[in-house]
């Protein structure tokens, strides 16, 4: 059980006007807590503008119990390649920089389950270190950065790193979103016997859980962070299903074989039309892919306010039923 401390205090939120950061400020807002608010793009009137690349910009900022860090270059298009050193590196030092300077001693960092690579299943924080793209590699460096600022301080410093899994909910347009639309708008087809089981994490569980992660104790503390149980991909695909139409099964099924023939089809269309196409071997085998991570949150005494199931309903709900009264039309992109 972590050790907890509970009182209400002054943080500052850096990339807050991203889309796990306005849940989160939500979140800390209705728990009592002063916020200040961060962001490269600022979408509020109430934010700053900070560039995590400028230690002037930074310098902004005021002095806060706790900071939290959701800033990062995370697009797996991003050219060049240097610029996620820039920004995921470069800038946890010069916020490391600063908060020395400010005389912060409570950092809650967002890294990412990507630092594990091509995981076992269930791999949990103690999980070989693997990343394959400059993405997870540049947020483990980052991480280093925060423990070393972490190690080089008085015993009064915290330090939460906090790994998620694939973060999906209302506004979000990621792999959930896809698939949710693909199944609305009835062009999906299951490759495989969809027994793979993928991880995944609810927007709001995750700001709830970096809310949280304000009462322990000082100290370091590494945490995956994934809503369980896990589901199958026949599982997900039912509860989607069941929403949108109200029936269950998964719909017309294609063998693994077959898919994977199919995305390679699809490589060759791409490479002679020369643009990506929204089908390729790599997602087919992607979906065909178990990605689970274990997490010791249920060890900190974390309570999820929302189940896995009532979380995907809930999103289906707000981004393919409310906004319009014929589901297969999808949300307004």
């Amino acid at each position: 059980m972590t050790n907890l401390k509970s009182t209400s205090k002054v943080v500052g939120v850096i990339g807050s006007d991203g889309f796990l950061g306005q849940s989160l400020v939500d979140v800390l807002r209705k728990a009592g807590h002063t916020v200040h608010t961060y962001d490269l793009f600022p979408k509020s009137a109430h934010t700053f503008h900070v560039d995590v690349t400028d230690v002037k910009s930074l310098r902004g900022m005021v002095a806060s119990d706790v900071l939290v860090v959701l800033a990062a270059e995370h697009r797996d298009d991003v050219r060049p390649l240097s610029r996620y050193a820039e920004v995921n590196v470069g800038g946890a030092q010069n916020i490391c920089l600063v908060a020395e300077e400010l005389g912060i001693r409570h950092i809650i960092f967002t890294s990412s389950v990507a630092v594990y690579g091509f995981a076992p299943p269930n791999t949990s924080e103690s999980g070989d270190i693997n990343y394959f793209n400059e993405y997870g590699r540049t947020k483990y460096l980052a991480e280093d950065v925060f423990r070393t600022w972490f190690s080089e301080g008085d015993e009064k410093r915290s330090l939460t790193i906090v790994r998620p899994t694939v973060i999906f909910g209302p506004g979000n347009r990621g792999n959930v979103h896809n698939l949710i639309k693909q199944i609305a708008t009835k062009r999906f087809l299951m490759f495989g016997d969809g027994e793979n089981v993928k991880s995944m994490a609810y927007v709001e569980n995750v700001a709830s859980f970096l809310s949280y992660s304000l009462t322990f104790e000082e100290g370091l503390y590494v945490f995956n962070y994934v809503d369980k149980p896990d589901l199958t991909m026949n599982q997900l695909v039912n509860i989607i299903r069941s929403e949108l139409f109200g029936r269950s099964g998964t719909g017309w099924r294609l063998p693994a074989v077959l898919g994977v023939a199919l995305g390679y089809l699809f490589d060759a269309f791409s490479f002679l039309l020369r643009r990506p196409l929204p089908v390729s071997s790599i997602r087919v085998k992607k979906f065909m892919s178990t990605t689970q991570f274990s997490s010791l949150t249920d060890n900190s005494g974390f309570v999820a306010p929302f189940s896995l199931d009532s979380a995907l309903r809930k999103t289906i709900r707000h981004e393919f039923i409310m906004t319009s009264s014929d589901p297969t039309k999808g949300s307004n992109d």
